[in-house]
């Protein structure tokens, strides 16, 4: 996989050790690019690592039961999966704030935490190799699916698309783009960076999607016609 200036091909060329950055409700996927806004002193500080380095960071989770709770403990509990972005481009913003872009990489599992003796947190990972390499997985979406739930979700929400757009994008672009901007909760997102597959978290992105749409609107089954 071709990121910006580097090349990611087999596990030899990731990192074993990684910093985390926990968000809830934010998802990045392998091929997708995520804009962020860095301005707590602890992620400022890991940012400056990161571009003194490799330029990979962590985007994860918190664990369900913490995004679930207004108080949050010092040592948050994080979702067993991530996914490694690397920083495409930075800028600082003049009032202490950094405007950055991530291009995802390659998902990860967490393993043990290391004591860096940073302010943020590191961890041990073992990389999902499986996502560096292309493979037929594209041919096996149901594009026409994906389509017709995200038309009756625009629709229903008096939303509009550049279908141009929409249309000219591969099936692997189009799948992990609308998981990333989909307006869903953070169970949601973490179940759609986990699917296996591309097949399964497009079709789970439908049946998201449908059940979303049945519970704010009524019968989905006739949106979707």
């Amino acid at each position: 996989m071709q990121v910006g200036n580097a090349r990611y091909l087999t596990g030899e060329d990731l990192p074993d050790k990684l910093p985390v950055f926990p968000i809830s409700g934010v998802l990045l996927l392998p091929g997708g690019q995520l804009p962020l806004n860095v301005f707590e002193p602890r992620y400022l500080a890991m940012l400056d690592d990161a571009l003194a380095g490799n330029r990979l960071i962590g985007m994860i989770q918190p664990g369900m039961t913490e995004v679930q709770s207004d108080i949050l403990p010092e040592r948050t509990s994080l979702s067993p999966v991530g996914c490694i972005g690397r920083i495409t481009s930075f800028s600082e913003t003049g009032d202490g704030r950094y405007i950055v872009s991530l291009a995802g990489v390659c998902r990860f599992r967490l393993l043990n935490e290391v004591n860096s003796g940073k302010p943020y947190r590191s961890f041990s990972i073992a990389p999902f190799i499986s996502d560096l390499t292309s493979s037929d997985e594209e041919t096996q979406v149901d594009r026409a699916g994906l389509l017709a739930a995200f038309r009756a979700y625009l629709e229903a929400n008096k939303l509009e698309a550049d279908w141009e757009s929409v249309e000219r994008a591969s099936n692997i672009t189009l799948v992990n783009s609308l998981s990333m901007m989909s307006p869903f909760g953070p169970a949601e997102k973490q179940a759609l960076l986990e699917a296996p597959d591309l097949k399964t978290r497009a079709e789970t992105l439908i049946a998201i999607t449908e059940i979303i749409l049945a519970r704010t609107f009524g019968d989905a089954d006739t949106m979707l016609q």
